[in-house]
């Protein structure tokens, strides 16, 4: 990619990808200003200070997106600069009009961090059904976004609810798409100008171009090598590490699937609710072995040379995050970041 120009790309067969990837995506809290917070399991009686600490934590995570109309779905031919789609798949189509309530949203991908101090508040411990020891040594990186299935995603959220008193919960899909393109604009990825960047060093056998707003597969390499992973370009970064999208969110592009609240339907977009739609509301497609699908939006990687991460892209995953033997090369590339359904900003 030269001088930041824009790349059509058609959506990639990432269940394939998804298989053959086997890691891809960490735990995170806060990004750039996260505070350690100590918890104290529920068992043994949390102290009020630490879930003020908790909260405030919470609250600077937020970003308010303030709401509107816009144009949901494959803008490319009607709105796109190459007047091209910018999805193969018939699943982000028909472009529709949906009126979203304001919202706030968090600005990093819930970290390892976070996900951990929910896990240790409550008693729980981080699975061991699945990585081989991979999921443990990418669980241990703090900033980096944390792996779940669908189910553990919204039992976080909820939890946030509980000990904020505001109405967390998962994304809708139109919020999540509404967000990554900073307010419905017309911005084919969630990096700072919509487009992917990255450096024109020339590759060599070591190393090579690094991302300026999107990770490489040098950058994952490194850190990778930084970490003592084998894993490679394959390796999760941590949740801050690229410049926000206009809207000051980070990393909504790649860097790991993000679940959102929907059960998936192809079909969807042809019989959408104009107001706040909320996905079907019940399951309505099966995957290859016959199991019901949720949502998940972004991507587990991308990078400027061949793209991925397209805002407008649909995937359908089975929400217990069962694929592989031990499920670990499917739960890998899933995280989350949830929302507060409050019309006003959170103070």
């Amino acid at each position: 990619m030269k001088n930041g120009q824009r790349i059509i790309i058609t959506k990639l067969s990432m269940t394939d990808a998804r298989i053959g990837v086997v890691l891809l995506v960490t735990l995170v809290l806060v990004g750039c200003e996260q505070t350690e917070v100590s918890i104290t399991p529920s068992g043994n009686g949390a102290s009020s200070r630490e879930l003020e600490e908790i909260v405030r934590v919470l609250k600077n995570n937020l970003v308010f997106v303030e709401g509107g109309e816009f144009l949901m779905g494959d803008y490319g031919v009607e709105h796109g600069p190459e007047g091209l789609p910018y999805d193969a798949d018939k699943d982000s189509k028909p472009l529709h009009k949906v009126e979203l309530t304001s919202y706030s949203i968090e600005k990093v991908k819930v970290t390892n961090r976070a996900f951990q101090s929910y896990l240790k508040y409550n008693g729980l411990r981080l699975r061991e059904d699945v990585g081989g020891g991979y999921y443990e040594a990418f669980s241990a990186a703090p900033n980096n976004p944390a792996h779940m299935d669908w189910y553990e995603a919204e039992k976080y959220c909820k939890w946030l609810a509980d000990v904020s008193d505001l109405p967390y919960a998962l994304p809708t899909e139109a919020q999540w798409e509404y967000a990554a393109r900073s307010r419905g604009q017309f911005l084919m990825v969630a990096t700072d100008d919509g487009t992917y960047k990255a450096t024109r060093v020339p590759a060599s056998e070591h190393d090579g171009p690094r991302g300026i707003n999107i990770s490489t597969s040098w950058d994952r390499e490194a850190f990778a090598k930084e970490m003592g992973w084998r894993t490679a370009g394959l390796s999760p970064l941590p949740v801050d590490k690229f410049p926000p999208n206009p809207l000051g969110l980070y990393s909504m592009s790649d860097n790991g699937e993000e679940w959102v609240n929907d059960w998936y339907d192809p079909d969807y977009y042809q019989y959408s609710p104009h107001k706040d739609p909320q996905g079907p509301d019940k399951p309505m497609f099966k995957d290859h072995f016959g199991r019901d699908t949720k949502v998940v939006r972004g991507q587990g990687l991308a990078d400027p040379r061949w793209g991925g991460g397209v805002n407008v892209h649909r995937t359908a995953a089975e929400p217990h995050g069962f694929f592989s033997d031990n499920g670990f090369a499917y739960l890998s590339s899933k995280t989350a970041r949830c929302v507060v359904n409050s019309p006003k900003p959170v103070s």
